[in-house]
């Protein structure tokens, strides 16, 4: 389990602090979390103060009871923590199968790195030796990505807003594989996004706007409040993005 006390953050700009957070206080527990709300609430902040790529000014965070506040991000790997960015990078030089290796932590066959490659919708001999450049599309790399996290099989696996940049075929594809990995993985699915699709294979959805939990609670508590009506979820949506 994931527990946030009262975490804060704040920033430095040329005139004064900014708050970006302010004293956020969540469990995550639940086996697939989405976090949603408008851009610049703060959403992508608290996944990256979870993953450690930013530390947290004030509050703690611990990981089934243990404090990893002070921890690095290479660190809370080692915790069981996977995240993975809005833009996933490009290795030059690697190939698929170096990355998945690397991802599961141990020297894995052909056979086995082609398997999770096939757990994301991929065929496996198109991919495998592949390098990791240019050449891979977006959704591509997407669902490279996700086969790297479901190799490594963490407690917790973060996306950071994993539609963007992505076309509707792609998108449409993702929303497959993450309901199949609903259905494999042994620990938390957490997902920061504004689509609807995603939201509605929730468990637990929370909303963060101007940096504070404006609500949180199950798929069927949080949804239809946000939604309101069907006539409204098209502008609910609009103001999400």
């Amino acid at each position: 389990m994931l527990e946030l006390k009262d975490i804060s953050f704040q920033v430095n700009d040329e005139t004064a602090d900014k708050e970006i957070l302010k004293n956020i206080n969540l469990k995550i527990e639940d086996r697939f979390v989405a976090i949603t709300g408008p851009n610049g609430g703060g959403k992508s902040t608290l996944a990256k103060l979870i993953a450690g790529i930013v530390t947290p000014t004030s509050g703690q965070i611990l990981l089934d009871g243990e404090d990893i506040t002070g921890l690095s991000i290479t660190e809370r790997a080692r915790k069981g923590i996977s995240f993975a960015f809005q833009q996933p990078v490009r290795f030059k030089g690697l190939t698929v199968k170096d990355l998945i290796t690397l991802a599961s932590g141990k020297d894995i066959s052909i056979s086995q790195a082609c398997s999770y490659l096939s757990e994301v919708g991929l065929c496996a001999k198109d991919y495998i030796g592949r390098e990791v450049n240019d050449s891979l599309s977006g959704g591509e790399l997407k669902r490279i990505e996700i086969a790297m996290i479901i190799a490594r099989g963490t407690k917790l696996s973060i996306f950071d807003e994993p539609e963007a940049g992505i076309d509707l075929w792609s998108f449409n594809n993702l929303i497959q594989v993450f309901e199949n990995m609903y259905q494999k993985i042994n620990g938390s699915i957490l997902i920061i996004s504004h689509q609807e699709r995603i939201l509605n294979i929730a468990d637990r959805i929370i909303v963060i706007a101007d940096g504070e939990v404006s609500a949180a609670g199950s798929r069927e508590e949080v949804l239809p409040k946000l939604l309101g009506s069907s006539e409204a979820c098209s502008t609910l949506m609009e103001k999400l993005v």
